[in-house]
């Protein structure tokens, strides 16, 4: 008789890889077409201006392609660097990396609006067909709305392995359907800890307290109250649909109200999919609820005077131009915002080889060492019309440079091998998908500053297998870009993303 195998063996997953276009070594396109330009120059300045011509063309091509092709371990040529930093050196002459609102500030008509990428936004609230009110934000300058749904997440203490399995696969799925979902541009998801203020707690136990309980036990409860918020944490999640003003490519950009009417009747779908990714209980935040978020992310102390509100039951009456912060400093590490000192980090290589479902949990887990932190999935969905032809190109140029050379590399082998398991799944109905990661870390005071960065460059990065950088010269544009905004950061770039991917 055959034995049976019961043994449960928890899956592993990865294949994700950097894509790369056709080029010469770390050469992309363009600069490939510009190394046979400028060889070309170079012979004919030998020819026309004699050895000392020739030598002087030969040295200038030798320092613009170091330039493009000599990168660090997180992918930054010399020139990204030097780029980013003669920029933000520019910027902090003319002085805007700082920023005043309110009252005494530049902003018109004294509003506190959102600074950097997210000046220009506006919000909107309508209802969906199921009668529930949502938050619209729109981003004139980039033709976005945006959609933010609150979750609760289930968690995967006492949970089967086969229950997180499924949800992991319904998460895939949900992400593969917005490629067919129209006019969706991009989609985020954060996870935000910080402390608990005991509100919440208090509100709950005193109002379920009754008059003719025993003594000790109202005392039992009401020590509770002062004992556990001390230490304990609450954990929030989000996340965010961007769609396109424009229902097709060059088509005409629509009004907030011609969107909310097509969003009106797609939500309730969108919610129920979500909810069966381990996402629990979801719905649209609605305007004051969105309000709120934003606010207590750029000034952490309004959070207890929020949750206090909130416990005499008279919530804050926020509006969008009251959300951004009344200052804010944007140093070259850092970020000084009004109550807080945050400073963040952009992903610059996902995990290699293959991981388990729980590589991001401590990363996500609360922390005692920082006030507030947030982790946010950044995604860009692929149109299915254009993700065979990317997985089909990227193959072919994977594979080229694996068989240019008689003693190709390990990496580049491997780099095929990947190649080709993403052109077999996608051939099978898999979705394309662009990914990134943003991670910001909040304290109230300066003093535990260092502390909150070397928690995150020494502890919890390293514990993702994530590899890290702190988004030099553009720390506020990242910590916007950490906030259920829906911000899709490729748009902002002064250097179009093509051109910067050619290279």
């Amino acid at each position: 008789m055959a034995a049976i195998e019961n043994t449960y063996r928890e899956p592993t997953y990865g294949n994700w890889r950097r894509p790369r276009k056709a080029g010469i070594g770390t050469l992309g396109g363009l600069a490939t077409a510009g190394l046979f330009l400028g060889l070309i120059v170079t012979v004919v300045c030998f020819f026309i201006g004699g050895w000392l011509a020739g030598v002087i063309a030969m040295v200038v091509l030798g320092l613009a392609l170091a330039v493009v092709s000599v990168t660090d371990k997180h992918n930054k040529s010399l020139g990204e660097r030097a780029f980013g930093r003669l920029a933000f050196r520019a910027g902090r002459r003319k002085k805007t990396n700082l920023y005043r609102s309110g009252p005494l500030g530049l902003t018109p008509w004294g509003e506190f609006q959102l600074p950097g990428i997210a000046a220009g936004s506006r919000l909107y609230e309508f209802h969906d067909s199921y009668g529930r009110p949502f938050a619209l934000i729109h981003l004139p300058s980039m033709g976005h709305y945006t959609v933010v749904f609150g979750t609760h997440p289930d968690g995967a203490s006492l949970v089967d392995p086969e229950q997180v399995d499924s949800w992991v696969a319904n998460w895939g799925g949900w992400l593969a359907s917005l490629s067919n979902e129209p006019a969706v541009v991009a989609a985020s998801v954060t996870v935000e800890t910080a402390p608990d203020s005991g509100a919440r707690l208090r509100r709950e136990v005193e109002s379920n307290i009754h008059d003719d309980a025993p003594d000790i036990a109202k005392a039992m409860l009401r020590e509770a109250l002062e004992t556990y918020p001390q230490g304990s944490a609450t954990i929030r999640a989000w996340v965010a649909l961007t769609f396109s003003a424009a229902a097709r490519s060059g088509g005409k950009r629509r009004t907030a109200e011609e969107i909310a009417r097509d969003l009106a009747s797609r939500l309730p779908g969108l919610t129920e999919r979500l909810e069966s990714t381990g996402a629990g209980a979801c719905a649209p935040l609605n305007a004051r609820e969105l309000c709120e978020v934003i606010r207590i992310a750029y000034d952490p102390a309004a959070a207890r005077l929020i949750d206090e509100a909130h416990y005499q039951g008279t919530p804050v009456d926020l509006t969008w131009g009251e959300v951004g912060p009344s200052a804010h400093q944007a140093n070259w590490d850092s970020y000084r915002h009004d109550s807080g000192h945050s400073v963040s980090w952009h992903m610059t290589g996902a995990p290699r080889g293959h991981i388990l479902s729980s590589v991001l949990g401590r990363l996500v887990a609360p922390h005692g060492e920082i006030d507030r932190k947030r982790v946010t999935l950044l995604y860009r969905p692929i149109d299915s019309g254009r993700a065979a032809a990317i997985v089909e190109s990227d193959q072919t140029n994977a594979l080229t440079r694996a068989s240019s050379t008689n003693r190709p590399t390990a990496r580049s082998l491997v780099d095929a091998r990947a190649a080709q398991a993403t052109a077999a799944e996608e051939a099978k109905g898999a979705g394309l998908v662009n990914f990134g990661m943003v991670v910001t870390a909040t304290v109230l005071s300066a003093d535990s500053f260092d502390d909150a960065v070397a928690t995150v460059e020494g502890n919890l990065g390293p514990s993702a297998r994530l590899l890290l950088r702190r988004a030099y010269g553009s720390q506020d544009s990242a910590f916007a870009a950490s906030l259920p905004l829906g911000l899709v950061l490729p748009k902002h770039l002064k250097v179009p993303e093509e051109i910067r991917e050619a290279l």
